[in-house]
């Protein structure tokens, strides 16, 4: 766990950075930092290791004090990953992820043997260990950024914007390795991003500050998003935060049916009973479909409900056998009581 303890951060030209910061950063979770620029996440996250010191209060990554501590062995001892990667240029792929295990004292070998392991945890084949940071793609220097900040098995890893660089698609390909990452090796990540849509997806609280280095709320995304502290918060989130919430819940308690067998359109199964099309009866034509799955999002489900021509979306189980239909109807049933929480007012009077 990471604590902050009324922590205030005020630089010699009298800008307040950070102002009175209490807050815990739950261990083996996700703690996202968001607000516009300016507002003290990235001061925030980098008082955690020391490149910034406090001018008051206490920080503790495991019960410890930070500042009781020898800022390099710190250091050494928490993960850190930049948008640029920050990686050295005329090493190897390899040589930069051993870096840190090198520093600590492993033996050359062993250190090269866990970057070669890392590698192929974070994405990679074995060539790109021999190849020059300039010799690969933006997503692939970041992976190496994530390799390299992991090779000491470090318990926290702190990532300040590592995926602002690089475009959409690859932006998603990294959040999907993240999590997938994460669910492997529980880490206490804290998470800088001014993106909503990356922290929303991201984290398991996300803390949302303003200018002058003022926590407003910390919140689960879901709780967040249904729940703004105040309009200040509301703003930051969006109009659309009724459909982000969509995007976190799970099409788990809509209830299904069995798939018609009369009617207009019914379900072309194959051989395993894995839907593949609608068909249908009148125009002897086929339709494409996307099965869902009960940890599919009300969102993903509602989509899907809009698309196809019965009006109906295909539920299969883990194994992508179906287990029934869900209607249009229900969808919108549940999306709409989602929807409604997310206009839920708070004290403040706060509404989508």
């Amino acid at each position: 766990m990471i604590q902050f303890d009324t922590v205030h951060k005020r630089f010699p030209n009298g800008t307040t950075a950070v102002h009175d910061l209490s807050l815990e950063m739950p261990e083996g979770g996700v703690t996202v930092l968001v607000g516009s620029s300016g507002c003290g996440k990235t001061t925030t996250l980098r008082m955690i290791n020391r490149m910034v010191e406090p001018t008051s209060g206490t920080i503790r990554v495991g019960g410890k004090d930070v500042l009781e501590q020898d800022a390099a062995e710190l250091r050494r001892s928490i993960g850190y990953v930049i948008q640029q990667s920050g990686l050295f240029p005329h090493r190897t792929v390899l040589d930069n992820i051993a870096t840190v295990p090198l520093l600590l004292g492993w033996g050359r070998r062993k250190a090269r043997s866990r970057a070669a392991e890392l590698l192929e945890t974070v994405g990679l084949n074995a060539d790109a260990g021999k190849r020059y940071p300039h010799q690969l793609s933006g997503g692939q220097q970041q992976r190496v950024g994530v390799a390299r900040a992991l090779a000491a098995d470090p318990p926290v890893l702190l990532m300040d914007e590592p995926f602002g660089a690089v475009d959409p698609v690859v932006r998603t390909q990294l959040q999907d390795e993240l999590l997938r990452l994460q669910k492997e090796l529980s880490k206490t990540i804290v998470f800088v991003t001014h993106d909503i849509d990356e922290a929303v997806r991201l984290g398991d609280q996300i803390a949302v500050f303003r200018t002058g280095g003022h926590l407003v709320q910390c919140a689960a995304p879901a709780e967040l998003l249904a729940r703004p502290a105040d309009d200040f918060v509301a703003d930051f989130l969006g109009a659309e935060r009724g459909l982000k919430l969509l995007s976190l819940t799970t099409l788990a308690d809509v209830p299904q049916a069995a798939a018609p067998q009369d009617g207009p359109w019914t379900l072309v199964l194959d051989e395993a009973r894995k839907p593949l099309a609608w068909r249908s009866r009148s125009k002897d034509a086929e339709v494409p479909l996307r099965p869902l799955k009960d940890g599919d999002s009300l969102l993903s489900a509602l989509n899907e409900s809009v698309a196809s021509p019965a009006g109906l979306v295909a539920r299969v189980d883990g194994d992508g056998r179906l287990t029934g239909v869900t209607s249009r109807e229900d969808i919108h049933e549940h999306a709409g009581r989602a929807h409604s929480a997310a206009g839920a007012t708070t004290g403040a009077g706060v509404a989508a």
